[in-house]
């Protein structure tokens, strides 16, 4: 009973301060990528990198700067992880292995995070803050700049342009993520969370001292979180007490999660001159959220199994200081944003929730989904309701003021296809191999989840695991780093063309046959969208997983 209060009043303090955050903090982002003004130390860093801020690109000049961009990122990252044992604060460490830093330089550049590594025993302090922690901030303003020039798509009129690149992730960076992050750090310091360059010795409950790994914890979590970044200074990730030690803590960093992604809708509808569009963009990903929050918590409090009926809860692989309610809502925000931090291995969640989570996933996590990846995802996903609602009535589709035509459906269709064909392509082909038994944790239908879960994990940028699974083989390194990088560069490019066709069209008048797209009528279409889009794709997958888990 008191898991169950502690579990609403933590859900009802979340949904309090998302609501007391949502305009002020929507109203300024849509104001700092609309300004026209640089500040002096933005100034400075165009001078120092050769950026030319008030010189405007066209949709190929803006991708190839976010495609070079973060090539650019990932050789820099991979150097600075082989060459660990020469650095300082190295701790000693020795490089990091060679596909190893591949992977780890690909997941974190886009915005993945996803680790096949333990964080205290192998990386230094300084690869964790010049490499990991940096990479953090640079993925997720990407992402929001990709949001924005998406949204200027619909905003422009006959106009070739999206904004400049350079600009828009300096401006993300310095004048959005920096800011909330040092906040958010020192509130997390305050509960708890270590920030030092020295180990800790304990008492351990048999009487002898250990020695802990300590570290700048609360500096590389607080932007992990907010930038839906995901993984963790240490291999136990937001489970480990160092990183996320009471119930405040786990309800902050499940706060940081949701900050942007949510306020980016009022941003939306700032931006668009129509901030019922915004709402309603907000309701639709709210309607998928609460649905998985409602399956995951039934699922996880039922207690439907002998040992869960007898520990009073489906305990296994969850932190007895967190328990139930807030490992479910950790587990669906996670989930649902494109982050992958956990509190809790999902790997021993019940079959429905652990079934529960990975369709999030699938859902292209849109629920409320990523630091800018989420509202660039919906938008994509709305522009094929509208299109099948046109088809209804024989009229040609209109979202937002332009026309949906072949050209743009084009674009539309191919993001809706790269990142399924991605995780099935790549499951098929681990499952092929005959080493991939060997490294999973579990056999039958839990270690075909764990499998699935791993590449829909890397190629939707989310970074989470079921954790049975081993995946420090040359095969897994390699497939799921592209994975990973194929699943992020290719649909931003698809959306950064998508924005420049709109972006070269005149506005369309609204008429009597245009369709309300901020009306509940629509917020149902497009939650059946997403929905109907993830079972046609996904279902045979997941019957030979989590489906078929949870009929045994």
């Amino acid at each position: 009973m008191s898991d169950t209060v502690s579990g609403l009043l933590s859900i009802l303090a979340m949904l309090l301060v998302l609501v007391l955050a949502y305009r002020p903090l929507g109203d300024y982002m849509a104001r700092t990528y609309d300004s026209t003004k640089h500040l002096r130390v933005e100034r400075l860093v165009y001078r120092v990198t050769g950026v030319r801020p008030d010189v405007e690109q066209s949709p190929r000049s803006y991708a190839i700067s976010v495609v070079g961009f973060s090539v650019v990122s990932v050789v820099a990252l991979m150097a600075i992880q082989l060459a660990q044992a020469h650095l300082p604060f190295s701790r000693d460490l020795p490089g990091v292995p060679f596909w190893m830093s591949f992977n780890t330089a690909a997941s974190f550049v886009a915005n993945t995070n996803w680790q096949s590594y333990g964080g205290e025993s192998t990386l230094g302090f300084t690869v964790q803050m010049a490499g990991l922690a940096v990479q953090n901030f640079m993925s997720a303003a990407v992402g929001m700049a990709v949001a924005v020039a998406l949204i200027r798509g619909f905003v422009r009129t006959r106009n070739g342009t999206l904004g400049n690149f350079w600009v828009d992730l300096t401006r993300g960076t310095l004048r959005i993520l920096l800011p909330i992050a040092f906040v958010g750090a020192l509130l997390l310091i305050a509960g708890g969370v270590i920030q030092n360059f020295a180990d800790t010795t304990m008492t351990a409950l048999a009487g002898h001292s250990q020695t802990l790994t300590g570290g700048p914890v609360a500096s590389q979590e607080v932007i992990k979180l907010l930038g839906t970044n995901g993984g963790g200074f240490f291999n136990a990730n937001s489970a480990h007490p160092f990183e996320n030690p009471n119930g405040y803590t786990n309800l902050l960093e499940i706060l940081l999660i949701l900050l942007i992604p949510v306020c980016l809708t009022r941003t939306l509808g700032t931006m668009l001159g129509n901030r019922k569009q915004g709402l309603a963009i907000l309701g639709a990903m709210g309607v998928l959220y609460a649905f998985s929050l409602a399956v995951v918590t039934a699922a996880e409090v039922g207690a439907r199994s002998q040992a869960a009926q007898a520990a009073g809860g489906a305990m296994e692989g969850k932190e007895t200081r967190v328990g139930e309610w807030a490992t479910a809502l950790f587990a669906v925000t996670t989930t649902g944003t494109s982050t992958g931090a956990v509190n809790a291995s999902h790997d021993s969640l019940t079959p429905t929730g652990g079934g529960m989570v990975l369709v999030n996933m699938m859902f292209g996590e849109v629920t409320p989904g990523g630091v800018g990846s989420g509202i660039y995802g919906i938008l994509v996903l709305a522009i094929v309701a509208v299109f099948i609602a046109g088809l209804m009535v024989g009229r040609t589709p209109e979202f937002l003021g332009k026309k949906i035509g072949s050209g743009q459906m084009t674009y539309v269709a191919l993001y809706m296809l790269t990142t399924p064909a991605i995780v099935l392509i790549g499951t098929g082909t681990a499952i092929a191999l005959g080493s991939t038994p060997d490294a999973m944790g579990n056999p039958g239908g839990h270690g075909f989840s764990e499998v699935l879960y791993a590449y829909t994990s890397g190629a939707n940028n989310n970074g989470s695991a079921f954790g049975g699974i081993t995946v420090t083989s040359d095969f897994f390194q390699i497939t799921i780093a592209l994975a990973m990088l194929l699943g992020r560069l290719v649909p931003i490019v698809l959306v950064l063309l998508l924005a420049g066709s709109l972006a070269e069209q005149t506005k369309v008048p609204t008429t009597a046959g245009t369709l309300p797209t901020h009306k509940p009528l629509f917020v149902t279409l497009l939650v059946g969208v997403v929905i109907i889009f993830a079972a046609l794709t996904y279902f045979p997958a997941l019957s030979l997983g989590p489906i078929a888990e949870a009929l045994t």
